[in-house]
């Protein structure tokens, strides 16, 4: 078992709090703090004049694994709300924030800094909710519960421990929720609520409400003003439900927080309507109805009036406008076409009405079309149950659960429209039975819909669920039916989950043996939910995580079970000992082991032929496609699950009944050019690829080659002479440049260094361009040269009072200085003392030369131009760099810089935002802040609390099937979900490839198993046996035995072992029982036949 205290300390540094945000028609946004209870609602803050009609909804993209557009920024959206908060703000902690920045943009981080929320209900759903909240940063969050905890609550609730049974919910609720956050005001109310308390509140939440108190509650919300968004969300059991209303008119701002679409025009024709063509560099993403804009457009400049315009028949590489342009000029060139997102209004209906006449419901499992029309009626009957019999429906009671369908079909009859012609009695029985029990899973899940509900009602970013949601999961229920005897209480910590699944697989979760790999946001999750869930809490069971990274701040804001001061800590040790904290009885053992490869005498065969299941927590493909092959190997089940953003996924693959992980691939993300990034930029990410690029080869590289050659000089410049290739010429000079005639040694050198370098990229590089690329320059074939997509630069003019420029130089003379390890003066932060001295610096002109060559060709993977005397100038290098290094001081090196994106006082993100903006402003690119340069440069991905939680609580309601066993495919689900739209995508995962050959058959799942040491000879007959000729055995890339070659016919006789060791020369350890041969077969008719791995057993 694991101890420790991490639960209990609590993150220091408050935010400045307040902060509530106005914005105006224009766009505009003034700041004025507010008190804690302050009434105005975000569609109040918002000029309605912008937002007077509904517009379309966005679209999402359905699959397996998350693939999709970060969610940064904004583009050019033209809305109010999106053009906001482009300068650096105070009051947002941006290395704790970064990821989350990255979804929701400052402005929506600003409305939830000032939003004040209420939750009423700690149960196990109340707990979630409030920690996503708590995590995201609002403004204060209040706690309102009159129960006090039980023992019961433990099965769902990660806050309580059994030392605060018998106190009030809500006050135990406060320290540890506090200690994720301590910028989050978390207060509590203990005694009844009363409708006028909640115009306090920028939107309230409820989780265990009767429903005529709810009504009540939402009469009040929805009419008052300005209304109070409401959301009301119940998990009973395997079942759920979330409820929304927001008022009579509420305005989304950006409805899926996608950057707007984007395209570049080859041609517009003069018609009515107009046809645009693009370049097919990349299809476009508009649908008809969208409305774009244009700019940059030459000859027809009639577009460029900033006047949205709609789209018609939408093609990959084109499409039509609305308009006229018949009598326009020409098109000549150029041109950027770009999407403009509207705001929608959307007209809720309160609670009393929607009951009644609910609408569409958002559907999730398209095989449950019919579940919820009934669990609507359902959750209605059980309200009516609990306020007649003043109890939950007993679990396993028949008596009860009849007395609940006669109130649905009471409820059913009544019903004026709607009404069902079947109800599905067995379904109703499973929502009796578990009625009273919050299931963690099921409370993860819903505790993350909700959560994103929250943060919609409070900022108008992404669009709400419109207005009933309801889920169920009742194929986790054990396979083999369920005694209700089995189900009774047995006064420990699980007898909620008990009461659902029952006592025997209570003992198999608590007997398993678990793998988690990764315990980042993911893992923690899983970590909360497996304890709560008493998974490996048996006297049999354990747990194993690992995960060989260190806590950073930037963690602090999703993976909740770190704190301030465990920043540089093994993640997987203090996850350990926090999880340790939730359910003291986890058997958990925390490895810092990456699993690869090279760790497989520590995750070894015994290690991996004892497990019941793995679940990945991982943030890279290839790890997930390692676990995959372990998990395969070894015939175990994997859990998979992934977030992007909003967008969660989770994927089962079950040994023999689904299809692994790595039988389905996402395509590969789309690489610019090597010559568009360094020569012909037309967007900010080929800018900062371009930016990070430099800086990694200036100041990590270099100084790396550097440090090389002077460790010894003689083997590193014979090992150069061997290379004898461009690459190695190349080195050689940056080098020599570094030491000679760059070489620093004051800090005046180094802003010398930085102002050439100014001159050198974004002036004389230009020019060189230019120069052998003139502005009507054509192509072989008579085209225009700087034809779209490429754009004609500029060069810059360097002005001391720029401050970007001198901003840039700032950046570079500092990191220059760190490298060659010169101490940093403190004038260098006065901007009037550095423009001096970079007034002093003398810049050489520059002529243009006419031989130089300029790669062009996209398909070129290297921009270093090979020559025939490429050994002679290396011969000439070396001798130069011999000379040079005798000048240096004894025992100099220097010292190579490591990119490390997440420390805002390193300024190694204000040099990369640098050179990307000042190459932006060549190209005349739109640029962008330090903030937006981070998540491109520094490749953050997009990541929120909300979408982890769902996505673990889904993974979690497959685990009780995975260890009950006996589950067929078709019970097993796996689901894409985006929490921004919202959408749900549920469905049975894909059954693998089946391979058969006389009387058998195989999937990608089996190994064939020969044990007791056999002779090549004996396994030759064992396949023979089968029908099977075998004409090629191999052991890695090595041949054992190939049936053409005469020579291997005389080792019929050796063991297979032996051969894998003297012909393979294969390393087996002491701990490797077996090894894996690949073997080449043909049936009796000669066809080849692929059979599974053979395992072959030699101790």
């Amino acid at each position: 078992m694991v101890s420790n205290s991490s639960l209990h300390f609590m993150r220091p540094g408050k935010r400045a709090v307040g902060g509530e945000v106005e914005v105006d028609a224009e766009g505009g946004d003034n700041q004025k703090v507010e008190s804690l209870t302050k009434k105005h609602r975000i569609d109040c803050l918002i000029s309605s004049a912008t937002a007077t009609s509904s517009s379309g909804g966005g679209g999402g993209t359905m699959g397996g694994k998350v693939n999709g557009n970060s969610g940064y920024g904004s583009g050019n959206g033209k809305a109010p709300f999106m053009a906001l908060g482009e300068g650096n703000s105070p009051d947002i902690d941006e290395d704790l924030h970064s990821r989350q920045l990255a979804v929701y943009g400052r402005e929506t981080m600003r409305r939830l800094f000032a939003s004040n929320v209420l939750i009423s209900g700690m149960n196990g759903l109340g707990a979630e909710i409030a920690k996503n909240l708590v995590l995201a940063g609002v403004k204060s969050v209040t706690l309102h519960d009159e129960g006090n905890v039980e023992l019961w609550d433990l099965s769902s609730n990660f806050i309580f421990s059994e030392d605060d049974v018998g106190k009030n919910r809500a006050f135990a609720s406060v320290q540890k929720l506090q200690e994720l956050n301590n910028s989050v005001v978390i207060s509590t109310l203990t005694a009844e609520l009363t409708k006028e308390q909640l115009s306090d509140f920028q939107a309230v939440v409820f989780t265990d409400i009767s429903l005529e108190k709810a009504i009540e509650f939402d009469d009040y919300c929805h009419s008052h003003q300005p209304p109070i968004p409401l959301i009301k969300s119940e998990v009973r059991g395997l079942f759920g439900t979330v409820f929304c209303d927001f008022g009579p008119e509420f305005t989304v701002f950006d409805i899926d927080g996608e950057d707007p679409h984007t395209g570049i025009i080859a041609s517009i024709s003069n018609d009515d309507p107009a046809l645009v063509a693009c370049v097919d560099d990349e299809r476009l993403e508009f649908q008809d109805g969208d409305l774009v804009m244009f700019s940059e457009v030459h000859g027809m400049t009639e577009l460029n009036d900033g006047r949205p315009r709609k789209v018609r028949n939408a093609r990959p590489y084109s499409f039509t406008i609305d308009e006229d342009t018949t009598n326009f000029a020409a098109y000549e060139k150029g041109g950027i076409v770009t999407q403009v997102k509207q705001p929608k209004v959307l007209n809720f209906k309160p609670l009393r009405e929607a009951l009644k006449d609910p609408g569409d419901f958002l559907l999730s499992d398209f095989s449950k079309f019919d579940h919820p029309p009934l669990l609507h009626l359902a959750f209605q009957a059980l309200d009516k149950f609990i306020s007649e019999l003043g109890c939950f429906p007993v679990a396993g009671s028949e008596e009860d659960a009849q007395k609940l369908i006669s109130l649905v079909s009471l409820i059913n009859n009544s019903s004026a429209d709607g009404r069902l012609e079947e109800i599905d009695q067995k379904l109703l029985q499973n929502f009796a039975f578990g009625a009273k029990a919050v299931l963690n899973p099921m409370a993860a899940m819903f505790g993350g819909i909700v959560g994103q509900e929250v943060v919609k009602a409070c900022s108008g970013k992404f669009h709400p669920l419109f207005q009933f949601f309801y889920f169920d999961s009742v194929e986790s229920l054990p396979s083999e039916p369920l005694d209700p005897s089995d189900l009774k209480p047995l006064n420990s910590r699980y007898d909620a989950q008990i009461s659902v699944f029952g006592a025997k697989l209570q003992k198999k979760l608590e007997d398993a043996k678990a793998f988690i790999v990764g315990s980042g946001a993911l893992g923690c999750e899983f970590l909360k939910n497996v304890a709560l869930m008493g998974v490996c809490c048996g006297n049999q069971g354990k747990l194993t995580i690992t995960d060989d990274d260190v806590i950073e701040k930037s963690n602090l804001s999703r993976q909740f079970l770190f704190r301030d001061w465990n920043i540089g800590q093994p993640k997987s040790t203090v996850a350990a000992s926090s999880a340790s904290l939730i359910n003291p009885r986890l058997h958990i053992e925390a490895l810092q082991n990456r699993a690869s490869p090279e760790t497989e005498n520590v995750f070894d065969d015994p290690f991996w032929e004892n497990l019941s299941v793995v679940i990945n927590a991982l943030d890279n493909v290839n790890a997930r496609l390692y676990i995959d092959q372990r998990c395969l190997y070894f015939q175990k089940p994997l859990l998979e699950s992934g977030t992007l953003g909003a967008k969660c996924n989770t994927q089962m693959v079950i040994p023999h009944l689904t299809e692994n992980y790595g039988a389905s691939r996402d395509p590969p993300e789309k690489q610019a050019p090597m010559c568009t990034v360094h020569s012909f930029p037309h967007n900010i990410d080929h800018c900062l690829t371009w930016a990070r690029s430099e800086f990694e080869g200036l100041l990590e590289k270099t100084p790396a080659e550097v440090n090389a050659y002077l460790t010894s000089p003689s083997e590193y410049t014979s090992a150069t002479k061997k290379a004898g290739d461009a690459q190695a010429r190349d080195n050689l000079e940056r080098v020599l440049e570094c030491l000679d005639k760059e070489r620093c040694e004051t800090f005046q050198d180094c802003i010398i260094w930085a102002r050439l370098r100014f001159e050198d990229y974004f002036a004389n590089r230009v020019k060189q361009l230019t120069f052998t690329f003139p502005e009507d320059a054509v192509t072989s074939n008579g085209t225009p040269f700087w034809s779209a997509p490429k754009r004609f630069p500029r060069p810059l003019h360097f002005f001391a009072d720029d401050p970007t420029h001198l901003h840039f130089v700032q950046a570079a003379s500092i990191l220059r200085a760190e490298t060659f390890g010169i101490p940093i003066p403190d004038w260098v932060k006065s901007p009037k003392k550095l423009a001096d001295a970079v007034n002093k610096v003398v810049v050489p002109d520059f002529q243009p030369k006419k031989d130089v060559k300029i790669v062009t060709d996209e398909k070129a993977t290297s921009l270093s131009n090979a020559s025939i005397d490429d050994a002679a100038v290396i011969i000439e290098l070396v001798m130069k760099l011999d000379i040079c290094q005798k000048k240096l001081p004894p025992g100099f090196k220097m010292n190579p810089i490591q990119f490390e994106k997440d420390d805002d006082t390193n300024y190694h993100m204000d040099l990369i935002a640098g050179l990307a903006n000042m190459r932006a402003r060549n190209y005349s690119i739109p640029e962008v802040d330090k903030l937006k340069a981070k998540f491109i440069a520094g490749r953050i991905i997009p990541a929120i609390a909300t979408s982890t939680a769902m996505a673990t609580g889904l993974v979690c309601l497959e685990l009780y099937k995975v260890l009950d066993g006996g589950h067929k495919l078709e019970d097993y689900k796996n689901t894409f979900a985006n929490l921004a739209l919202p959408l749900f995508s549920v469905a049975e995962p894909v059954p693998p490839k089946v391979i058969k050959h006389q009387d058998m058959s195989w999937t990608v799942w089996d190994r064939w198993i020969v044990r007791e040491n056999p002779t090549l000879k004996e396994l030759l007959q064992w396949l023979k046996n089968k029908g099977l000729c075998a004409y090629s055995i191999s052991y890695g890339s090595c041949l054992l035995y190939n049936s053409m070659f005469p020579r291997h016919k005389e080792r019929m006789d050796r063991k297979m072992v032996d051969l894998a060791r003297e012909v393979a020369k294969a390393e087996l350890p002491p701990y490797r029982r077996h090894f894996d041969v690949v073997v080449a077969c043909e049936d009796e008719e000669d066809n080849d036949i692929d059979i599974p791995q053979i395992s072959i057993y030699f101790r």
